[in-house]
């Protein structure tokens, strides 16, 4: 068992350090790409301070937000659907199929409602209602697909996560409705998961929930294996399933309404990340966790760097390149889990 565990933690090391070179090397193209064309050496030149004013002013207030922004949310994203698929046992649980985003996104619509912005100083407030819309969500989807005898049923979580995304979703379109030309653009931007202006504020407002939530689910790894046994599996070992599950859904909650409400609705990461991650780490969450987190950063911070450099001079939003790629993927899952 010594050696197995070795080959584990070796494998998934290797696979960290690979992911993560790819995932600079992502970044540093990313610099370099825009409406503005910086060179690799200019790039460098001005992230040690030895670029021109209009560099420093392309680099540090443009794209280094709007990447930084994309990194954070990407890993969030990786994780929280690691989270629920291994909360609830169903391979196909996502943020955004399970309607936790559509949450997300009606706490925003409520946000822009009452301050019309998303820029200035309380723009550190927008996690905060996309979190109560997540869990508001959440709790109706959770309510509805559990079975006092069962527990959580996996299909039934689904099929109550659609309906309700859709009610929500309804009431999200009338309420943006209501709002003035300005907003409704800018709402329906971000609604197709567009990253577009992001500026510092929006970094220190999802930083702190990154940098907290993940270490803290990370620590609860071993209950994740748990739950993937089975609820009797977990009682049997004197596990508290259902507190246990609760704390860590509700993590998971917060680590994605978080993340989309700087992001956009960025769908299909949660769902792609843990499988990929799976596949090269292992089962074991604390090999395959910090995969899925890199995992998502890279196809976050690619997609973004597709849709405003390949489209150019008309930028594609994030979430429209990621859906592209997740609904397929999506749809192979869901046909394979058939069978």
């Amino acid at each position: 068992m010594a050696q197995v565990e070795k080959k584990r933690a070796r494998r998934a090391l290797t696979v960290s350090t690979a992911l993560l070179l790819l995932a600079i090397t992502v970044i540093l193209i990313s610099l370099n790409t825009g409406s503005i064309s910086l060179a690799p050496l200019t790039v460098w030149k001005t992230l040690f301070g030895y670029g021109t004013s209009e560099e420093q002013m392309i680099l540090f207030d443009y794209r280094m937000p709007r990447i930084i922004v994309t990194m954070l949310a990407g890993i969030g994203l990786g994780i929280s659907g690691a989270v629920f698929q291994g909360s609830t046992r169903n391979s196909l649980a996502d943020p955004g199929i399970l309607g936790i985003n559509t949450g997300a996104a009606l706490g925003l619509i409520i946000f822009v409602s009452f301050f019309r912005s998303m820029d200035g100083p309380m723009a550190v407030l927008i996690p905060l209602f996309t979190f109560i819309g997540g869990v508001l969500s959440a709790l109706i989807i959770f309510m509805f697909a559990y079975d006092r005898h069962r527990g959580i049923l996996p299909i039934r979580l689904i099929l109550v996560g659609i309906a309700v995304a859709a009610g929500i979703s309804a009431v999200t379109l009338l309420l943006s409705l209501k709002l003035d030309e300005e907003t409704y653009a800018f709402t329906a931007r971000w609604l197709a998961g567009s990253v577009w202006g992001r500026d510092w504020i929006h970094v220190w407002a999802l930083l702190p929930w990154i940098a907290v939530l993940v270490p803290v689910i990370y620590s609860r790894s071993k209950a994740l294996d748990i739950f993937v046994l089975g609820d009797e599996i977990a009682y049997s070992v004197g596990n508290h399933v259902t507190r246990e599950r609760l704390v860590l859904l509700g993590m998971a909650v917060a680590l994605s309404c978080a993340s989309v409400s700087v992001a956009g609705g960025v769908g299909f990461i949660g769902l792609v990340a843990p499988h990929i991650a799976k596949r090269l780490a292992g089962p074991q969450h604390r090999y395959f966790l910090p995969v899925a987190a890199l995992i998502g950063l890279l196809i976050l911070v690619t997609a973004d760097t597709v849709g405003r450099s390949i489209f150019r001079p008309n930028a594609i939003p994030a979430g429209v390149v990621v859906a592209a790629i997740g609904g397929p993927y999506f749809l192979y899952l869901l046909f394979k889990t058939k069978n």
